[in-house]
């Protein structure tokens, strides 16, 4: 059975091998993400290709959703790497925040299907009495 291998040489690659043993890998810091207006709602739709729901978690703290996902690879335990020829795939810790003032928090909703999270955000209420008296003290 043939095996097909990459032979292109790159001098480039042990410089950015050295850079991520090094530094760490860097390339999961962001994810892909729209955010469109409704109207009474912001729909953001975030690609996670990959990842099962469990692997995603949202979190908020005060005015600002912060959605992280974790993708692990047999290729991080030493004892796996030898069956490997190439490891391309990333791995690692994916995280955004997003400032959500003036969103109705209680009201957030969220789906993944298809390795695109989407996000419901609907707006707070902006009803304002239509009229009202004021007391003077």
């Amino acid at each position: 059975m043939a095996m097909l291998l990459d032979r292109r040489y790159n001098p480039f690659n042990e410089l950015e091998n050295w850079n991520r043993a090094f530094f760490g890998d860097t390339s999961l810091a962001e994810f892909k993400t729209d955010i469109r207006d409704l109207g009474d709602s912001f729909l953001l739709e975030a690609d996670l290709p990959g990842f099962r729901k469990e692997e995603i978690n949202l979190s908020l703290n005060g005015d600002t959703l912060t959605i992280k996902a974790v993708r692990h690879s047999g290729y991080e335990e030493e004892a796996k790497r030898k069956g490997y020829l190439r490891c391309e795939r990333s791995y690692g810790t994916y995280a955004r925040s997003f400032d959500v003032t003036g969103v109705d928090t209680n009201g957030i909703r969220a789906a993944y299907q298809d390795g695109v999270l989407t996000v419901t955000l609907p707006k707070r209420s902006a009803h304002r009495p239509e009229g009202q008296t004021i007391p003077i003290e």
